[in-house]
């Protein structure tokens, strides 16, 4: 497993490369967060182990159950799956640095709030619905300047850019428009003085459109750790 994942990464850096040599942009522009979703502390660590310390999960059991395996390396662990409000707290409490998706004000406002009595911030991505499916989370483009702004006022968040699922589709035109939406929104909201300057679009089947269009994170799992034993869509639901 150890040889597997080492050139699985490996790969995927050659890909990263290769897209933003054809996108005439600077490779060091891209950063790789590995989707850890289902993979154990031990398969983790063998990231760590060749320099891939960008980490995102979807559940917060799953970050409470390798907490403690993971807790003396030295890495970066994001939030990037569907987070109910009542979550909130063990967020902070497991050493969450940033939630990727940060999709409605209500949790905003509890995030705001916990960070208050917590005496901490944490940077934030607001997460947009740009396939418009009714099974994705995410704000509606349409209201992007106006949820940024009021998310703006809370001083213990900070907006550092924003993410999207595109759409699961092989037509790739069709998943290009999910990310030039969410770059034309990024650009909305620079225009209005809000610092979104990170893009976190693109997974193992679509990276090389997303850092077309301007990625600057891409999302990796599959690619890297092999297949999960359930669909991507039942990952994606902290709620259940």
């Amino acid at each position: 497993m150890e040889h597997s994942i080492q050139k699985n990464i490996a790969k995927i850096l050659e890909r990263i490369e290769n897209a933003c040599k054809n996108a005439n942009r600077n490779t060091d522009d891209v950063k790789l967060l590995l989707a850890t979703k289902t993979v154990s502390a031990e398969n983790i660590k063998i990231a760590f182990a060749n320099h891939q310390t960008l980490i995102g999960e979807n559940k917060i059991q799953e970050i409470k159950e390798k907490y403690e395996s993971l807790k003396p390396f030295a890495h970066q662990k994001h939030f990037i799956g569907h987070l109910q409000t009542n979550k909130v707290k063990e967020l902070i409490r497991y050493d969450v640095d940033c939630l990727q998706s940060l999709d409605r004000l209500k949790l905003a406002e509890k995030l705001q709030n916990r960070l208050e009595y917590e005496d901490r911030t944490m940077d934030a991505y607001l997460q947009f619905n740009t396939s418009f499916e009714e099974s994705k989370f995410g704000m509606h483009p349409d209201n992007a300047v106006k949820f940024a702004m009021e998310v703006q006022q809370f001083d213990r968040i900070n907006i550092k850019g924003l993410m999207t699922i595109g759409l699961f589709s092989a037509e790739h035109e069709k998943v290009r428009r999910c990310f030039k939406l969410l770059k034309n929104v990024q650009l909305q909201l620079l225009d209005k003085g809000i610092p979104a300057n990170e893009l976190s679009m693109g997974m193992s089947g679509d990276l090389e459109i997303a850092i077309e269009e301007g990625a600057t994170m891409v999302r990796v799992g599959t690619a890297v750790f092999g297949k999960r034993e359930h669909p991507d869509s039942y990952y994606w639901n902290e709620g259940k």
